[in-house]
């Protein structure tokens, strides 16, 4: 071993010096690469929850994909997650804090080292549900991505969720109430692996009442209301487009979608629909799934547009296109809004194959010939309050518009990366005024056209 000075210990040539020397570099090059790795554990970079009542999503960023083991115990009711490759930090005991008391699923978390490298959370359960756990490769702004869902073990069925929300003294209420209990049989309740379909939909107990009639047949067009399935794009793990001053597309057209849901609800035989009414994120195609789970007689997705260049305004509407798009623009946007399940993360193996038929290509031109009908109603509408970026309802394959029955439609509200329409799409005002526009346009579709949905 060589002193501070570099000269070789006694009884050592320099000959023999150098030749350990040599021998110790070899070890050192063999050993280096080895044992960084061995010391090296992942980065919790951020955990987020996003509690819904169809499921509750927690999800864990890090700076490397890790293995997840996972199982569910009973008595009392719980998840646990071992992840390998992790140490404790202070990111994984904010998640604790991130549990809201109103969470529909999650009462509390604890984590703490099982052994090492591996960190094991147990999640207390308030229900028995249907986890689902999986991993997500980087994609624009977020790392790799460890998700947990926590979904009911049995399914939610948004006829049910329709039935409830109306007063026992709507006289429509009863109508919705016997489709909850005769529901179509082509469009099954979105479900994923693990999770039961329910038998018979429970509906919401109303005051005593005399016997009951005997069964109603099921509903015909003609005596049912018109339904309007509202569908705010984004959500949740997806932010959509984020304008100059950090407004999220998410937050803008949910909260368009819920004035417009306000305006149909007053209109007699005519009622709306929200395919999410909160901040988490639902896939493209359990969508669609629920607009023809409910039979709806029109979809309407809501957007709000970007560009890369500050300087481009203006509201469009788009429909389906089964062969190309109209213009370079809609090929581009159908492209960014059918990546939404790959931003918000879909466990692609989870949903069966009855529901991913969705994603086919179904539509039919009666379904497109409608939906250019309405589309343009609405665009004539808009055009009124708005600049129009197109003054023709352009056409592109986008997933979410691909109900074979329902007549479908897109409409990007304006662009949210404009500074100016960004200021207009934060205000309320303005919100109402788009609201109140596509209202128009709607109701004056159902005026003019009984709507493909109606006729079949």
């Amino acid at each position: 071993m060589a002193d501070f000075t570099g000269a070789p210990p006694a009884g050592i040539s320099a000959k023999g010096l150098a030749r350990r020397r040599v021998l110790a570099t070899a070890t050192t090059l063999l050993v280096l690469p080895v044992v960084p790795r061995l010391a090296m554990a992942a980065t919790i970079l951020a955990v987020r929850t996003w509690p819904a009542d169809e499921y509750t999503r927690v999800t864990l960023e890090m700076d490397s994909e890790l293995k997840a083991e996972h199982f569910t115990l009973e008595n009392p009711n719980r998840l646990v997650v071992d992840i390998d490759g992790l140490s404790m930090s202070s990111k994984l005991d904010d998640l604790v804090s991130k549990i809201r008391p109103n969470d529909p699923y999650i009462a509390s978390v604890r984590i703490g080292q099982n052994r090492p490298d591996v960190v094991r959370m147990v999640l207390d359960l308030k229900q028995p549900i249907a986890p689902q756990v999986f991993t997500l490769k980087p994609i624009g702004e977020y790392k790799y991505r460890l998700v947990l869902d926590l979904y009911p073990q049995v399914a939610q069925d948004p006829l049910v969720a329709i039935a409830n929300s109306f007063q026992d003294e709507d006289p429509l209420a009863d109508v919705l109430e016997n489709l909850a209990q005769n529901p179509p049989s082509t469009a099954p309740v979105p479900s994923v692996e693990g999770q039961k379909l329910p038998t018979n939909p429970p509906i919401a107990s109303k005051p005593t009442a005399p016997p009951e009639p005997p069964a109603m047949a099921a509903p015909t067009p003609s005596s049912r209301p018109v339904l309007v399935a509202l569908d705010p794009g984004h959500g949740g793990e997806d932010p959509g487009a984020i304008g100059p001053r950090g407004t999220r597309e998410k937050d803008i057209v949910l909260s368009i979608a819920r004035r417009l849901k306000k305006l149909i609800d007053a209109q007699p035989n005519m009622r709306a629909y929200l395919t999410r009414d909160n901040d988490y994120f639902v896939p493209l195609h359990v969508r669609v799934q629920k607009a023809r789970r409910v039979k709806a007689d029109l979809f309407i997705s809501i957007h709000a547009d970007a560009w890369i260049k500050p300087s481009a305004r203006g509201s469009s509407i788009y429909a389906l296109s089964q062969n190309g798009a109209t213009s370079t623009t809609a090929r581009l946007l159908a492209q960014k809004e059918n990546n939404a399940d790959l931003i918000g993360g879909v466990n692609l193996g989870s949903h069966n194959k009855q529901v991913a038929k969705v994603l086919l290509e179904l539509s039919t031109t009666a379904q497109i010939n409608d939906s250019m009908k309405v589309g343009g109603n609405v665009l004539s509408e808009i055009g009124k309050i708005n600049r129009l970026h197109k003054k023709s309802v352009e056409r592109a394959g986008f997933a979410v518009l691909k109900a074979p029955d329902i007549p479908s439609i897109l409409v990007e509200t304006a662009f949210i990366s404009n500074p100016e329409e960004e200021r207009l799409l934060r205000s309320s005002s303005h919100q109402d005024r788009i609201a109140r526009a596509m209202l128009t346009g709607i109701t004056g579709y159902f005026a003019s056209s009984p709507g493909l949905a109606r006729r079949a």
